[in-house]
This record gives C-alpha cells, sequence and structure tokens, in this order.
C-alpha cells in the first residue's frame, strides 16, 4: 500500500480508537463469563487476592489458590466453598421450582477450589507447582498475578535482600507464571493474564524506590506482552493491567499526603478497588487506574517538567508521603527485636 494512503487509514484507525475508547466510558460493556474456567490468583491468602477470589467463585470459575502462607490460604479455600456451596443450594431450589428433583440437579460447572502453598519469589517453586495444577486441576484460563509484598526502608537503609525479595514477588514472578501457562493460552487462542500492579508503577515517590522500581517493572513487562501478543495475532488471549491508587489493606498502613487533599481522595476500599478490576477484567478492558484521576496524574507526569511535578508533589503532600509508613515500619522493628532480646 502507498505510504501516504496507509498514513490516512492509520490516523482514520487512531481517531475511531479514541471514538470507541470515549463511548466505554458512558456505555455499560457487557461482562464475559468466566463459569468454569480455571482461575489461578497468586497471593490468595489475603487482601486483595481473597477479594478477586470471592468474586471469581460467585462467577462460578474453578479456583487455584497460590500463597505463601499455608493457613490464610486455606481460609480463602474455606470462604470459596461457602460460596459454591450457596451456589449449589441455589441450582437446587432453582430445580425444585422447576419441578425437578434434587437428585437430578448436577452441581454446576463441578466448582471445586484447589488451594496450593507457593513461593511465586522462587522460579523452580513456581515451575514445579505449575506442574501440579495442570495435572491435578486442568490448563489455567485466567492468571491473576496479584502477590505482592513491600520492604518499609529508606534506600540506605534497606538490607539487599529485602530489595531482592520485593523484586521477585512484585515483578520476576509475573515473568514465570506467565511462562508456565501462556503456551497451552497461546495453542488454545484463548485465555486473559491480569497484572495487578500499582498507581506506583506509572508515577514514583520518594521512600519506596525498590516497591516503584518493581511496579514499574511489572507493568513495563505486562505492556510489552501484551504487545507481544497483538504482534502474534493472539487477539483470543486478553490482558489487563490494574493500576491503583493507595489501596486500605494495611500495607501502606500510615501513609498520608496532605490532609485538606487526602479528604477529596483518600485511600481506596479494597472491596471498591476489586470490584472496579472485576469490571474490567470482564469486559476486557486493557487498563484500569482507580480513581480515574489517576489517568490525569500520569499525563501530567509525563508532559510536565520535572521541576512542577516537584512543585505539585509538595503541594499535594506526596513527596513525603511514605515517610510516616516507613517510621512506623522502622518503630515495629525496633519492637520485635527489643521484645526478642529480652
Amino acid at each position: 500500500m502507498n505510504i501516504i494512503l496507509e498514513f490516512f487509514v492509520v490516523t482514520f484507525k487512531v481517531l475511531w480508537a479514541f471514538v470507541v475508547a470515549a463511548a466505554k466510558w458512558f456505555m455499560r460493556a457487557k461482562e464475559k463469563s468466566v463459569a468454569g474456567q480455571v482461575c489461578l490468583i497468586t497471593g490468595a491468602g489475603s487482601g486483595m487476592g481473597r477479594l478477586f477470589a470471592l468474586e471469581f467463585a460467585r462467577r462460578r470459575a474453578r479456583l487455584v489458590l497460590w500463597d505463601i502462607n499455608t493457613q490464610s490460604n486455606e481460609e480463602t479455600a474455606g470462604m470459596v466453598r461457602h460460596i459454591y456451596r450457596e451456589i449449589s443450594e441455589e441450582a437446587v431450589v432453582a430445580a425444585q421450582k422447576a419441578g425437578h428433583g434434587e437428585e437430578e440437579v448436577l452441581p454446576p460447572y463441578n466448582l471445586q477450589v484447589h488451594a496450593y502453598t507457593c513461593d511465586v519469589s522462587d522460579r523452580e517453586n513456581v515451575y514445579k507447582t505449575a506442574e501440579r495444577v495442570c495435572k491435578e486441576v486442568g490448563e489455567v484460563s485466567v492468571l491473576v498475578n496479584n502477590a505482592g509484598v513491600v520492604s518499609g526502608h529508606h534506600l540506605l537503609e534497606c538490607p539487599d535482600e529485602l530489595i531482592e525479595r520485593t523484586m521477585m514477588v512484585n515483578c520476576h514472578a509475573h515473568f514465570w507464571t506467565t511462562k508456565a501457562f501462556l503456551p497451552k493460552m497461546l495453542e488454545l487462542n484463548h485465555g486473559h493474564i491480569v497484572t495487578i500492579a500499582s498507581s506506583l508503577g506509572l508515577f514514583s515517590t520518594a521512600g519506596v524506590e525498590d516497591y516503584c522500581a518493581s511496579k514499574f517493572g511489572a507493568v513495563g513487562f505486562h505492556e510489552s506482552l501484551s504487545h507481544e501478543l497483538k504482534a502474534a495475532e493472539k487477539d483470543g488471549i486478553k490482558t489487563t493491567l490494574i493500576c491503583p491508587y493507595l489501596v486500605d489493606t494495611g500495607m501502606f498502613r500510615g501513609c498520608r499526603i496532605r490532609k485538606e487533599i487526602e479528604q477529596f481522595l483518600p485511600p481506596l476500599k479494597p472491596d471498591y478497588c476489586v470490584k472496579q478490576a472485576m469490571r474490567a477484567i470482564l469486559t476486557d478492558q486493557p487498563m484500569i487506574c482507580t480513581p480515574r484521576l489517576m489517568y490525569m496524574v500520569t499525563l501530567m507526569k509525563s508532559i510536565l517538567p520535572f521541576e512542577a511535578v516537584v512543585c505539585m508533589y509538595r503541594f499535594l503532600g506526596a513527596d513525603k508521603c511514605m515517610y510516616p509508613f516507613i517510621a512506623q515500619r522502622k518503630q515495629a522493628t525496633n519492637n520485635n527485636e527489643a521484645k526478642n532480646e529480652i
């Protein structure tokens, strides 16, 4: 095709993409079904991982839960089983109303939950556990890379091993889990890979260099993977990048921006954040920032001079917002060390 003609075609497609994106802001897209599909969630033992598990369970997905903490992971599995029982009971009631006996009712989609203890920072542990999942459960259709940690130290006070662990859990693990489950998705041209990143993977702040670097890495990995799937014309495999603002899970307890600003931009409730993320996943939305104000912050960070960004950070109280959190973590560490010496 003539390059000038191709340029006009590309321009039209770009403008049309803006129109479609704008329409999606106002038109409610239909959610796809994940009923009966195998959904694997890392870091499922607590926080957002547990909430994602419960949301997928309500939509009748078959759950595979990974967490390094066996006890908390089993607790999540118990909650999922409770939801499955409610779904089965509802199916029985519906069947009885339709004139069928209880013995005629089949369990909807053979709902099951499988909990595995896995340290996602350990590459070999990920691959071995992934093999078990494929043998014992089946091929994974939805992969939610959710596991995350934070060291809570200033750079020069942070032990090297904690920096390495942050990078391994928050970033490197995405490579291992994706390499484990993507081949079958490619073969079937079907699947969905979800990356739970952070607004701190789009713009940064002081005091959490390792966390920001790991989340920037996760965002870069996700975007490159998305482009690779498009280049391979594997349109049946969807990707969704989740970048929430500060979520009130306790992970960053003590983090504070300017009081007057925090009234309008408080930490997100975990339930709200997960419901928004689920909406994006089930409508195949490529990316979601929560709240939407984060899109504007990311844009301004990209186009403004660095000193202008610094001025904005200082006005918002975002330049040292992590300092109270780090101070609390340091105090807690000192208290634990004091107890151990007694």
